[in-house]
């Protein structure tokens, strides 16, 4: 790929592969320290992500380079699905030490040309748009997006829970049970997922191969912090935890994330995600969990945010979701 992009003088841009992840993450560290998003990553979660089978590396990702070091890069992803739009979905960064060097002037044009181009290998027919997003705090980014003719569609919060304070599980309803995930689960949990999720801005059904990638197959993902409601033999309601051992080295702070809390809509307004989420965070705080993340859309349409807030939640931080049409 070379300099034929246009980047500026010095740098080459090239595919990233498996041999980058440790480079890869020394950008993403140095990223976390200016920008502040709670997020870090160690090469073998870059590697996971690298081994996403949906993921065409030689053709949706782009590394930057100064000599040995990555100064910036980007990941394009399509999802499996389409429910009403084909949201194509690009992210990256570039290095705080690189900026203002008009290499983010670059990379977002070749993310959008790459998401156009996915979008038209996979879904032609459909009505497209790329999305990516921004922690408000950074205006850079905000302005550079902007710049390029995206616009503000969606906002989402980071929350967090201390606890050190006491957890109460409510009780369960009667004719329903409570118990903690196993892979006998699994399945019937990737079905209850796609139904619980369908009314969820910018969500698409999990195939079997994403769902074992990114849910219950991930390296972070803790089936000891999972339970499921279950009415005779179906998942009704669920939270899933995981734990990125990333975040405890760089924080020194051992968090449970809460990736996924849904209840099917047959059964909602019982309370059956209180039961799951209260319970799954106490039994972190039993095994030395010291807090508890989630993200929630500051529009869902089941009212998960006053949930979180009744369970004891604060919002820590804002992302900004943007969108370009496509086409």
């Amino acid at each position: 790929m070379g300099n034929d992009e246009g980047w500026p003088a010095g740098l080459e841009a090239r595919p990233i592969e498996k041999d980058d992840a440790a480079a890869w993450a020394e950008l993403l560290a140095a990223k976390e320290k200016v920008d502040a998003e709670g997020e870090n990553y160690n090469a073998d979660d870059l590697l996971e992500e690298l081994a996403d089978p949906s993921l065409d590396a030689a053709r949706d990702s782009i590394g930057v380079w100064s000599g040995e070091q990555m100064v910036a890069y980007g990941v394009v992803r399509a999802p499996d699905e389409v429910v009403d739009v084909h949201r194509v979905r690009t992210e990256g960064t570039v290095h705080p030490e690189w900026r203002g060097r008009g290499i983010g002037s670059v990379l977002v044009p070749w993310l959008n040309r790459r998401a156009a181009e996915l979008h038209q290998e996979r879904q032609p027919g459909a009505v497209g748009e790329i999305n990516t997003g921004a922690i408000e705090t950074n205006t850079s980014a905000l302005d550079l997006l902007t710049g390029f003719g995206f616009e503000r569609c969606r906002y989402f919060f980071s929350m967090e829970r201390d606890l050190a304070k006491p957890v109460e599980v409510p009780p369960v309803p009667e004719g329903l049970r409570l118990v903690a995930f196993s892979p006998a689960y699994d399945e019937t949990l990737r079905v209850a997922h796609n139904e619980v999720f369908m009314d969820h801005w910018g969500s698409s059904p999990k195939s079997p191969e994403s769902w074992k990638t990114w849910f219950t197959g991930s390296r972070a993902f803790r089936p000891a912090l999972a339970y499921l409601v279950m009415d005779g033999d179906e998942v009704v309601a669920y939270t899933l935890g995981y734990e990125y051992v990333a975040d405890t080295e760089a924080t020194g702070i051992r968090e449970v994330y809460v990736g996924q809390v849904g209840t099917k809509r047959s059964h909602r307004g019982r309370g059956l995600a209180a039961v799951a989420l209260a319970k799954v965070m106490a039994e972190a705080a039993a095994d030395g969990f010291q807090r508890a993340s989630l993200g929630v859309d500051a529009e869902n349409p089941t009212g998960a945010l006053g949930l979180y807030e009744r369970l004891g939640y604060t919002t820590k931080n804002t992302w900004i979701t943007h969108r370009l049409p496509l086409g």
